[in-house]
């Protein structure tokens, strides 16, 4: 029998990448994914919209959490639905909150009570870990916690709970800390997006060749979004349930600032002589200056490591907002 596969956020950035992921395993895989009725954006799985089978389900109630898991019956879950922009968090930290623990929690309680051996991963963040000094990088599983934004709290939340759901009730749960993954399908709200963004309206004639961006000089291991599909599956499958993982690449080329992303960005553009400036909406009440990750314990676990370059991030990520403005979509 096929495996039954169930993602919550299908329809966002890595639920997306990850539904492609488990459809390009063909017949052994049967998916299924949530949505919340009409509200859910569907633009991102347009192209695989009849291959999934489709459970409309709001997250933030548990009744109709729990009538899910007991429909569904699956044997592998991947829990992407988040509110995972950092900035509106310092506004709406409640929202933050009920989003990101309390669906969670919803999850983990409807498979207590269903009594699922289904395997669930849960991914967190590297922005967990918040204020992060020189001196203690490269960051590591037991690195301390100073969270710095709403959204990170949220995140360390629903990390623990999971910890609590497989100590207490001994629920197969993956625990991930994954650090900055880009590409394609990203909302325009990001940094290396929104950069890619403007530079095709630029090139499209829709604003001058100035471009206006936030915080530049925070560094980060970056990795594609295909890469991270491939490693939460791999996850599942040989991590071992209760442990926590940190995910990103390794490779020194992937280890950038912001401002080095956007400046290649826009030696890519067909525009020459585009400049840019900082504004301050687009600055955060806090900075993260350093997440950059020892991945040493998932890579010896489960053999993965990145494969995509650096430079195909920035290249697909601008030929995809290319394509969506021109097309008047964006």
């Amino acid at each position: 029998m096929p495996e039954r596969i169930l993602i919550t956020g299908i329809t966002g950035f890595v639920g997306s990448h990850l539904a492609d992921y488990v459809l390009a395993r063909g017949a052994s895989c049967e998916l299924y994914g949530t949505k919340r009725w009409h509200l859910s954006r569907m633009d991102q799985v347009a192209h695989i919209v009849d291959r999934i089978q489709w459970r409309d389900c709001n997250l933030l109630d548990p009744g109709a959490v729990r009538d899910l898991v007991a429909d569904v019956r699956p044997d592998r879950i991947f829990h992407c639905a988040a509110e995972s922009f950092v900035s509106p968090s310092w506004k709406h930290p409640s929202l933050y909150m009920d989003v990101n623990y309390k669906c969670t929690l919803h999850l983990l309680e409807a498979m207590r009570s269903c009594e699922s051996q289904a395997s669930i991963h849960i991914p967190g963040s590297g922005e967990e870990y918040g204020e992060i000094l020189p001196a203690e990088l490269p960051i590591r599983e037991d690195s301390v916690l100073r969270p710095v934004n709403p959204y990170a709290v949220s995140k360390i939340a629903q990390d623990l709970i999971g910890y609590v759901y497989f100590k207490s009730y001994g629920l197969r749960v993956i625990r991930t800390r994954t650090f900055n993954h880009e590409g394609p399908r990203r909302q325009a709200v990001f940094g290396i997006p929104w950069y890619a963004y403007q530079i095709a309206r630029v090139e499209q004639g829709k604003q001058p060749p100035r471009l206006e961006v936030g915080h530049l000089d925070d560094r980060r291991n970056f990795t594609h979004v295909r890469d991270i599909a491939e490693a939460y599956w791999v996850a599942t499958e040989k991590c071992e349930p209760g442990e926590l993982y940190l995910i990103g690449s390794e490779q020194e080329d992937h280890v950038r600032t912001f401002r080095d992303a956007l400046e290649r960005l826009i030696e890519m553009s067909t525009v020459r002589g585009i400049t840019y400036e900082t504004v301050p909406k687009y600055v955060r009440p806090t900075q993260v200056p350093n997440l950059i990750a020892d991945v040493q314990k998932f890579r010896a676990r489960t053999g993965w490591q990145s494969k995509i370059p650096f430079e195909q991030i920035l290249v697909d990520t601008l030929e995809y907002w290319r394509a969506r403005v021109a097309a008047g979509q964006a």
